[in-house]
């Protein structure tokens, strides 16, 4: 027997978003990350009773990246007379993988400076958002109110609260990260609403050739979306490369920023895992 049901309230925040997510021109990328030394880094960590999810490895080196290509950590308004914007300061939006109202759906959470904090600021953040609850927490508050309003009001309450430039990094972040790695999914791609969205499959060891000779290593597909109306692809394969390369070239000890002169060293190897969730959740 069929059913046919109300659209539930609590997904009416998502449809706002994917309207204004056709506005975009995104054209997407993707590579491979070795992840030997983000892996040996967290192994590390645990020892000390530190837990870092991958999803924090990326924020942190990414935040970096970004703050670099200030041309990506950019934001865009307009068609007949174009404002683009170009933000000092690096916001994260980080999907998750959450229940409301009875309810999965995916939120979003900013992280802002993760381009100056540490790797154990950025944990504790993701942390309060994984095991925080939606229907209770501050920072969901513009959610749960777009939820309750009736469908007309909807669009407009969307658009005044994510138009102005200005204000964009604190609602919507000035890059995306987004993560299935939880799964059985190598990789995807997921336009976030920003400049620039990263996304995160799983960790899992692959064959790979280092020196000419087979290896066994710790393997994760990054892609990297973004929007052709902001930057082009040569800018955006930069970003992309260099976080690839901070990745693989992680340093330590834990909770320490990477230091700006090994951010886009020299890859060491192409394509992992230890197990456990790659973020908080998961989503687009």
């Amino acid at each position: 027997m069929t059913r046919i049901v109300p659209l539930p309230r609590e997904r009416r925040h998502t449809l706002r978003f994917l309207e204004y997510a056709r506005g975009f021109a995104p054209v997407f990328l993707d590579t491979e990350v070795d992840m030997t030394a983000v892996r040996a880094h967290r192994a590390a960590a645990r020892e000390r009773g530190e837990r870092y999810s991958w999803a924090t490895y990326l924020l942190h080196t990414a935040g970096r990246v970004l703050a670099r290509h200030p041309e990506a950590n950019a934001a865009l308004r307009g068609r007949m007379r174009p404002r683009l914007a170009r933000y000092d300061s690096v916001a994260a939006k980080l999907a998750l993988d959450k229940h409301l109202g009875g309810h999965r759906v995916v939120l979003s959470a900013v992280l802002p400076d993760v381009h100056v904090a540490t790797l154990r600021d950025i944990q504790t953040q993701v942390d309060r958002y994984r095991d925080g609850d939606p229907a209770g927490m501050p920072e969901f508050a513009g959610t749960r109110a777009l939820q309750r309003l009736p469908w007309p009001l909807g669009s407009g309450a969307f658009a005044a609260g994510t138009r102005p430039l200005r204000g964009r990094p604190r609602r919507m972040g000035t890059f995306a990260v987004t993560s299935l790695g939880h799964s059985a999914v190598d990789g995807f791609h997921s336009v976030g609403g920003t400049t620039v969205t990263l996304g995160l499959g799983r960790v899992t060891d692959r064959a790979v050739v280092r020196d000419g000779r087979l290896a066994v290593a710790p393997v994760m597909r990054l892609s990297l979306a973004f929007d052709h109306r902001v930057i082009d692809g040569a800018e955006a394969a930069d970003v992309l490369t260099e976080v690839r390369d901070g990745m693989q070239d992680f340093p330590g000890p834990a909770g320490r920023p990477a230091r700006p002169e090994t951010a886009g060293a020299a890859s060491r190897g192409g394509p992992a895992g230890d197990g456990g969730p790659a973020t908080p959740g998961s989503g687009t």
